[in-house]
């Protein structure tokens, strides 16, 4: 029996690779693209193990190239949901018993089978399904992933060893327990690691998991299940089904052994689940843990102060990269007037050459929207806006889907700071600008602020007083602040993620915040020598 106390190896993050022209993997992640796409894949679900094959099967085909087909996944049931979590209630007591670094192992694994032999397959898949650019597939599919389970097993040793202090003749201890029951994950399309991350979190603190992928993922979401199989994940463990949601909520949500869900996606369908859960509260054997990361409407906000080289800079990054598709991207922005003339021009310019097209052309920046709801949603904005006497759109504005779900960059400068695409999210290549006066730097913060969601924000000035100021205005307003940079790509345990107010639970991804959501504490106290007489000394 070991009795050792192990360190995990130390937690650093993935090198991102360059890609750049006759590179090494480069070569190899385009050749990998090829092959996939020439070869359609017949996917199952993931049920104790084992494949399952419903013969009701949805195509599955690239946002950039919707003719074309990918291969298809088998579609399921509600049985196919309750035998999910029969599998994982069956498998609980055995993963729950395993040893932590045996569990950390499997995770510690599968980030090295990532960042070797099935790095470029994850990230073709992520490619060619949900039409990501190279550098995009690898900051996400490749270099995030790998980082939550690094980080995530380092974290979890921190967890174990935190200890409470023990008086004269007495130990106490701390332990932590998996939730009783079964965890419920839901998956977005747009990150394919928060799509591993969602299940496996969990599970690595011993628990076992239901997971049920978006559709728009489901063909990179099989990748993950190869890799964890081959990192020795036991059976049951991490089920995987691709269901209708309110099918399979039905059969969850009504579940006495429900513990707790894991969730990235719209706030509605978040705020609808939070509404279930608590209607059925009385079902359930424990109160279950919700953790939830939702929508955004994040922001830029510009002192006079400012360099407006690097606000446009921001803007073109944070905007349109993964054409604006991320949680984080930047939706809104607050332009000081002495300074719109100059970020104008540069923007412009930025816009104006960026390339659009086809993820396997490594010069394009730009590629496809998600799929035909998200196109049609985003160019109804962009037409209000045109048509609109409080609205000029400046560049941009043009989409179309004959091939391919593609909308252009679109920068729309608003009149009015509560106009429309000002404060709901949309979720494509859109943002709004604002420009106020330098007099109304105060009001123009209040603005800021005075909105929904609360997940990522960036400020860019040069005075240091001004930063600190408006640092503390804000400081409700977004769970990811960034100063000088753009609002997005928050890196495992250097910026862990999550927002507040209708963004989600703010309980940080990739940080142990939220590994801690999914244990609960049992405290020991042992006595040495043990009273044999009730009376205390004050009776004397």
């Amino acid at each position: 029996m070991s009795n050792a106390i192990f360190n995990t190896p130390v937690a650093k993050n993935e090198p991102i690779l360059g890609y750049a022209p006759g590179s090494t993997e480069r070569k190899e992640l385009q050749e990998t693209v090829a092959k996939m796409k020439a070869i359609p894949i017949d996917v199952p679900m993931y049920i104790n193990g084992k494949e399952v094959r419903t013969g009701n099967t949805v195509s599955m085909h690239p946002p950039y190239d919707h003719q074309h087909n990918l291969g298809h996944f088998h579609s399921g049931t509600k049985e196919h949901v309750q035998a999910a979590i029969d599998a994982a209630l069956a498998a609980k007591a055995s993963w729950a018993a395993t040893s932590w670094e045996h569990r950390a192992s499997v995770f510690l694994k599968a980030a090295e089978l990532i960042a070797g032999p099935y790095r470029q397959k994850l990230n073709g898949a992520t490619m060619l399904a949900q039409s990501k650019n190279a550098f995009q597939a690898e900051i996400d599919s490749a270099c995030e992933i790998i980082d939550f389970f690094r980080y995530n097993a380092q974290f979890m040793r921190q967890i174990y060893t935190e200890q409470p202090e023990s008086g004269p003749g007495v130990w106490n201890r701390l332990e932590y327990r998996p939730l009783e029951g079964f965890i419920f994950a839901i998956t977005p399309f747009n990150f394919t690691a928060i799509a591993g991350n969602l299940p496996a979190a969990p599970a690595m603190m011993g628990n076992t998991v239901v997971w049920k992928a978006a559709n728009a993922q489901i063909y990179s979401a099989r990748v993950i299940m190869e890799i964890l199989i081959e990192a020795g994940l036991p059976d049951g463990v991490i089920n995987l089904v691709y269901v209708d949601g309110l099918e399979a909520g039905e059969v969850v949500f009504n579940h006495k052994e429900f513990a707790g869900l894991h969730f990235t996606g719209s706030t509605g369908v978040f705020q609808n689940l939070w509404k279930t859960i608590g209607n059925n509260i009385h079902k359930y054997n424990s109160y279950p843990r919700i953790v939830g990361e939702t929508g955004g409407k994040d922001f830029i906000v510009a002192h006079e102060s400012a360099d407006p080289i690097q606000i446009a800079t921001g803007i073109s990054r944070g905007a349109f990269e993964f054409q604006g598709q991320k949680c984080s991207a930047a939706s809104r922005a607050y332009i000081p007037s002495s300074l719109w003339p100059a970020v104008k021009e540069r923007l412009v310019q930025d816009v104006k050459s960026f390339k659009m097209g086809s993820p396997e052309d490594f010069s394009n920046f730009i590629n496809a929207v998600i799929d035909e709801k998200a196109f049609d949603k985003i160019a109804e904005f962009i037409d209000d806006a045109k048509h609109s006497s409080e609205a000029e759109v400046i560049i941009g504005g043009g989409y179309d889907k004959s091939k391919g779900y593609f909308i252009e960059p679109t920068v729309i400068v608003a009149k009015d700071p509560k106009y429309t695409t000002m404060c709901d999210e949309i979720f494509g290549p859109v943002i709004t600008i604002y420009v106020y006066n330098e007099k109304d730097f105060e009001a123009t913060l209040d603005l800021v602020d005075d909105n929904s969601y609360a997940l990522t924000g960036a400020i860019f000035a040069k005075d240091r007083l001004t930063i600190e100021h408006m640092c503390k205005r804000l400081i409700n307003a977004a769970g990811n602040f960034y100063i000088n940079d753009k609002p997005t790509g928050a890196v495992v345990g250097q910026q862990p993620f999550g927002g507040a107010r209708k963004s989600g639970t703010n309980d940080k991804a990739g940080a142990m915040q939220n590994l801690m959501r999914w244990v609960s504490a049992r405290t020991m106290k042992e006595t040495f020598v043990t009273p044999t007489d009730y009376r205390y000394p004050f009776l004397g």
